[in-house]
């Protein structure tokens, strides 16, 4: 069986374990005034679990096969690629969950945006700049004024 049908078989069965939890585990536990509630909290990861589900099962049919191609990654050729960029950009991923909330989510996430666009190679500073520092003003706006939640914007030495 090929690789893509081997990642299929395993995310079906997560899909699957997804699903019973959020069929039968999620809704044990709701209150009883909202059992009457058109959406429930389990509502999005039931429709996650079905999709999920839905395209596994066409990867595992074979479905979405039109001609046998050629494998597009080269495993003897694995040293051509730009494997440090991958791993640069994954640490750094950890290292911005782990200093999200120590640092605050302005400045955190200003770092990672503006280190990221370095690590893949964009060098106009000033443009790298100003797009982190829009996209991160925007995005906490609509996280903490539009949706209420509460993110902490700045280090807690500077205060809330």
């Amino acid at each position: 069986m090929a690789l893509d049908r081997w990642i299929a078989l395993i995310l079906l069965g997560l899909c699957l374990a997804y699903g019973y939890t959020a069929w039968f585990a999620m809704d044990a536990g709701l209150a009883p005034f909202m059992k009457r509630a058109p959406i429930w909290p389990s509502t999005f990861p039931k429709v996650l679990s079905i999709l999920g589900t839905i395209a596994c099962l066409i990867i595992l049919m074979g479905i979405e096969k039109s001609d046998v191609k050629e494998a597009e990654i080269d495993y003897r050729r694995l040293h051509e690629y730009k494997l440090g960029q991958a791993v640069l950009l994954l640490l750094l991923m950890v290292a911005y969950a782990i200093c999200l909330r120590p640092v605050g989510f302005i400045i955190s996430t200003i770092s990672f945006l503006f280190l990221g666009a370095f690590i893949l190679g964009e060098r106009k500073w000033l443009l790298m700049f100003s797009v982190a520092v829009v996209t991160t003003l925007i995005v906490w706006y609509l996280v903490q004024q539009v949706l209420g939640i509460y993110m902490r914007p700045l280090p807690g030495i500077l205060g809330d």
